[in-house]
Order: structure tokens, then sequence, then C-alpha cells
């Protein structure tokens, strides 16, 4: 809970709270704040096995930190053929980087390198190292799109 904590912090609380309360209170506030704690956390383990006993036999695995989407995440991954595999064979086989500079290359206009595998290109066809399909150059308009119409500002 108090993981951020320093030793100067934790000597600056103290000092604090014997000069806000005095040597003679601190004993008792403590034992009161110690309490309330107690009551707080007794409260939030009888809420949390209601809401198990609610929610019946088929959720008798169910953890509250699988709440939290990171913890969620993070135990779905840890598992072995877990429900989130199939990202993970996608994450493989995706290159980012290739991909980055296939797009520089089409804004800055100049070609391509020719890759050593097959890879499928856009509109189904696949590029081989023979130099089969070429792939369209998608920021060029072509001849066949249709003209835009004229805006007229009063029509809207």
């Amino acid at each position: 809970m108090f993981n951020d904590i320093g030793i100067l912090e934790l000597a600056t609380l103290v000092v604090l709270a014997v000069l806000i309360f005095g040597p003679d209170k601190l004993p008792k506030v403590i034992q009161d704040v110690a309490g309330i704690i107690r009551k707080i956390r007794s409260f939030s383990e009888s809420a949390k096995q209601d809401i198990r006993s609610e929610l019946g036999p088929e959720f008798k695995d169910f953890e509250f930190e699988d709440l939290n989407p990171k913890t969620y995440l993070r135990k779905q991954l840890s598992k072995e053929g877990g429900e989130l595999s199939e990202f993970k064979e996608l994450r493989d086989t995706f290159d980012l980087r290739k991909e980055m500079n296939e797009v520089a290359d089409a804004v800055n206009g100049r070609e391509a390198a020719p890759e050593p595998s097959s890879v499928p290109a856009v509109g189904g066809t696949s590029r081989t190292e023979s130099g089969g399909a070429s792939k369209p150059d998608l920021l060029k308009k072509s001849d066949d799109t249709p003209a835009r119409p004229a805006f007229d500002p009063d029509a809207t």
C-alpha cells in the first residue's frame, strides 16, 4: 500500500502526527485508526463472500483481482493455449518495422525493395522474389476514380 513512501516521508508524517495530536493523544488516535481499518477490511471480506455465494457454483474460480484489466490480460497471456493465443500468432506474423518502411517509401515516392519471401499484397495477389504481381500505389489517384462533384456551399 505504501510502497513509494521513503524513510524521510515516514519521519515527516510521524513528526506531524506528534505535533497535531500531541504525545498524549497519539496512541489513542493510532488505535482508533487501526480499528477503522480492521472494520473496513472485515466489511470488504464479507462483501466478497456474499458476492461469491450469490454468483453460484459456475463462478467458483472467480477472483476479484481479475477485474483489473492488466491482471486479467497477464493471467490469460501466461496460460499456454489461453484465450488470447491467436493474438500471439498474429503478433509473431506482423512485422511493424517492415510495414512502416513500406508506408514511408510510398509517401516519399521511392520504390520498395524486393522481398525474399512471398507476401500477400493488396488485392489478394502475392509478390514473389521472382517479381510476380506488383503492389498498386495507393497514394496515386487512379484514372477510373469518379470525379468529385463541385462543392456547393448554398446547398448545405
